[in-house]
């Protein structure tokens, strides 16, 4: 085991380690809520940080990675992308729809295949259900 161990730390690769999550997502602010009666960008930011608390509480080390959707949305994800190993990146609902944001879409996707090959990605349906994302495809 220690030989296993040894090799896997000289790699990068803890074995032991907690598995690593990013959650990317449009900066609540910058979302049209105006279908969304009730929902204001606080609202939203609360369930994106309680999502995180909620991967945490799992047995993952999670974090958000919330971008705008303009000029520094690629530089701030590839930051985020590159800064430790990932093991899951969930990408938010609010990436996906409108249909004028398919081409951020695109190019995050794009992103994380280039900077995180062996990544699973998921995909959430509302800034409450990134928990359940992240477990179909990534145990802690």
């Amino acid at each position: 085991m220690r030989l296993v161990r040894e090799r896997f730390t000289r790699y990068g690769i803890n074995a032991l380690a907690k598995k690593t999550v990013l959650a990317i997502g449009i900066e609540p602010s910058f979302v049209d809520l105006s279908a969304f009666p009730g929902l204001t960008p606080d609202l939203v930011r609360n369930f994106i940080e309680a999502q995180i608390e909620i991967l945490r509480t799992l047995g993952y080390d999670a974090e958000s990675c919330l971008i705008d959707p303009g000029e520094t949305a690629e530089a701030v994800t590839v930051a985020a992308l590159k800064a430790r190993h990932l093991d899951c990146v969930v990408i938010g609902a609010g990436l996906r729809e409108p249909p004028e944001r398919l081409l951020l879409f695109e190019k995050i996707i794009n992103l994380v295949l280039i900077h995180v090959p062996h990544v699973r990605i998921c995909f959430n349906t509302t800034p409450a259900d990134t928990a359940e994302a992240v477990q179909r495809w990534v145990r802690p």
